[in-house]
């Protein structure tokens, strides 16, 4: 027999200290840790942020409502206390981390998109096709080069 090699899965797991983002509900693209799991369908969050637009009081949301990311806080104790919370949060910067991960620029980016008027749409889709023109047209010279 060959060697076999197990290796575990990456998936992002519910998790205690796990920052999830709401993708629906009241608090809609706001960060919150989940901080004790209720049941398979609940968990309890709270979102300390720095920012008082996006502090999320802490309480019960269902994990349809949420989006988890790939920032943990590790060795979250169980039911931490909103202090607790808000110290960790920062040490770990969670705020600095979410707003440089990729999704938080994509969405970032959808956002800026979606408020475009027609007119910045039309110069958006013209700046899209010179910059392909440039780069078909590079990619042209160097394989007739090659050739």
């Amino acid at each position: 027999m060959g060697d076999v090699e197990v290796t575990a899965s990456n998936w992002r797991q519910v998790e205690v200290g796990r920052v999830a983002i709401f993708a629906k509900g009241p608090n809609f693209g706001k960060l919150v840790a989940i901080v004790q799991i209720i049941d398979h369908k609940r968990a309890l969050v709270e979102g300390p942020s720095s920012d008082s637009s996006k502090v999320v009081p802490r309480h019960s949301a269902p994990l349809a409502h949420l989006s988890l990311t790939n920032i943990v806080l590790p060795k979250l104790p169980l039911a931490i206390g909103h202090t607790g919370l808000k110290k960790a949060w920062e040490k770990y910067e969670v705020d600095s981390k979410w707003d440089s991960s990729p999704a938080a620029k994509s969405t970032a980016k959808m956002a800026r998109r979606k408020q475009l008027s027609d007119f910045e749409r039309f110069k958006v889709m013209v700046l899209r096709k010179s910059a392909r023109f440039e780069v078909r047209k590079s990619l042209a010279s160097s394989k007739a080069s090659k050739a």
